[in-house]
């Protein structure tokens, strides 16, 4: 599901995933489909830091994670970077969880096993 960017460097991710693999794979598809700007964090707290620093124009963000849960870490993202898309990431597709996390500002919810076409998907929707 490759679609063309006009500039896909200039696009600045930020994946935030307690588990390196997770982290790993989501760069991989992005590579994959011309996005070279991509950088990490492990969990809520590292993510407001990187998010304020960087700007990312979308963040992946895992609901359960040490430290700071990704969904307790979106009202801080969002003040530090309100022009960022989120785009949660679970294990657990709990409604009530995704309800919460779009009433906080998520844009759009990927669950785990990620589906590369699902979240190019979510890339296309939040551009």
């Amino acid at each position: 599901m490759k679609k063309q960017y006009s500039n896909p460097e200039e696009i600045i991710f930020l994946t935030v995933d307690d588990t390196q693999f997770m982290r790993e794979f989501i760069k991989r598809i992005l590579k994959e489909n011309g996005f070279e700007t991509v950088y990490e964090a492990e969990n809520g707290l590292e993510a407001i830091k990187q998010a304020g620093k960087l700007k990312p124009d979308i963040i992946f963000l895992d609901i359960t994670m040490p430290k700071l849960r990704g969904i307790d870490a979106i009202d801080q993202i969002l003040e530090v970077s309100p022009k960022s898309k989120i785009i949660m990431c679970s294990a657990m597709s709990q409604q009530n969880v995704v309800i919460e996390a779009i009433k906080k500002g998520a844009r759009d919810f990927v669950t785990k096993p990620i589906d590369p076409d699902r979240l190019m998907l979510a890339i296309n929707k939040a551009l």
